[in-house]
């Protein structure tokens, strides 16, 4: 096994001090293996080991890095330009030291890396044997925190429209009561209602969002009628002003048992309805059957599909992510990845393609699952 060092017996000596011998460390890891960079000094301060990550994540050439003091070999800087090994000084200072804590660092260039450090002692408070560091790229730390940002500013955005409209007619209300005829008070009135649905909806999305983003989210398991379900939602379309005719459900028996949390169904289906009503055309059709002989589990497949333009294909694989909204402006673009989650929450999976009208076409599987008390 190669170690990426000149000096084969140094380089193994340090990594395998304390770990067992030389056939320990043969069955535990190749450093090359491994996702995240690793750099390994030994008790002299001498780069012993550099892997195939760190030269990836610093753009320093292995040969360049072993053989030589670690500050040269990664001469790390803090956010303020302080050299951070003569700021830290692990081979001296504090005996009880064990290492450092991850943090952003800077190489030369301008090059930012998340270090970690830690020291190697043979006992608590003897001096130190091998530092090993770890190094990993801040790309994944970057989009984490861009798209914080962008569900702040989306969440703001949202909120904003809403939170004026009802502060400015209850203020109007309030200051001009008499001045109203029952019907104008009725319309502000429901405009306030109304806005203050959006308001409630919107938090219970960013609910869901923390919870599915930290999998914390709860399924309570119950006997779902899925067919009766979605009669319910067409009911509702229908008496919000859609035609009938709008509507057509296909429902293939025997379907099996199905345990899964009516609430979050409600959800999913509503999800899907309301976009394909809003953003299709022509005949929204629903299908709910058994689960074929391609899906992994027995259980229950709901296909909704409209007749308009369809999503692009390049746009397919960005559906389900955070803020897609498709070619229309309007909502918060979290409704499909909130769908997303629950379904995945259940065992599930959703995906989406073209209808046989050519619009948008939505599947979603759910297995049987098993009740809440039993799961």
């Amino acid at each position: 096994m190669t170690l990426g060092t000149s000096r084969p017996a140094e380089a193994r000596a340090a990594l395998l001090n304390r770990s067992g011998g030389p056939g320990a460390y043969a069955h535990t890891y190749d450093p090359d293996d491994l996702p995240d960079g690793l750099v390994v000094a030994d008790e002299h301060g001498t780069v012993v080991c550099f892997n195939t990550a760190a030269v990836r994540i610093t753009a320093v050439p292995r040969d360049q890095a072993l053989g030589r003091p670690l500050e040269e070999a990664l001469p790390l800087e803090d956010l303020k330009g302080r050299r951070w090994w003569a700021l830290t000084d692990p081979y001296g200072g504090l005996a009880i030291r064990v290492g450092q804590p991850e943090r952003n660092l800077l190489l030369p260039g301008g090059r930012e890396v998340l270090v970690a450090a830690r020291y190697v002692r043979e006992h608590p408070t003897g001096p130190v044997r091998k530092v090993v560091v770890t190094l990993r790229g801040t790309e994944a730390r970057r989009r984490t925190e861009r798209s914080h940002a962008e569900l702040i500013a989306t969440v703001a955005h949202e909120l904003r429209s809403p939170l004026t409209s009802v502060k400015g007619f209850t203020a109007t209300l309030l200051a001009k009561w008499e001045r109203f005829t029952d019907d104008q008070k009725r319309l502000m009135l429901e405009t306030v209602d109304a806005d203050a649905n959006r308001v409630t909806r919107l938090i219970a999305e960013l609910l869901d969002i923390s919870r599915i983003d930290s999998g914390r989210l709860e399924v309570r398991r119950q006997p779902v009628d899925i067919a009766a379900a979605v009669g319910r939602h067409i009911q509702a379309h229908t008496a919000r002003g859609q035609s009938p005719d709008r509507f057509f459900l296909r429902v293939r028996s025997p379907l099996p048992d199905l345990w899964a949390d009516p609430d979050k169904i409600d959800q999913i289906l509503g999800n899907l309805l309301e976009n394909a009503v809003r953003h299709g055309e022509g005949t929204v059709t629903i299908e709910v059957a058994p689960t074929g002989a391609t899906d992994d589990e027995k259980g229950t497949a709901v296909t909704v599909s409209d007749e308009g333009p369809g999503i692009p294909e390049e746009s397919m694989g960005r559906v389900f992510t955070r803020f897609w909204r498709g070619s229309k402006r309007g909502g918060t673009g979290l409704g499909l990845y909130i769908v997303k989650g629950i379904v995945e929450a259940h065992g599930g999976t959703i995906t989406v393609g073209r209808g046989p009208a050519g619009g948008a076409q939505f599947r979603f599987t759910l297995p049987v699952g098993a009740p809440a008390y039993l799961s």
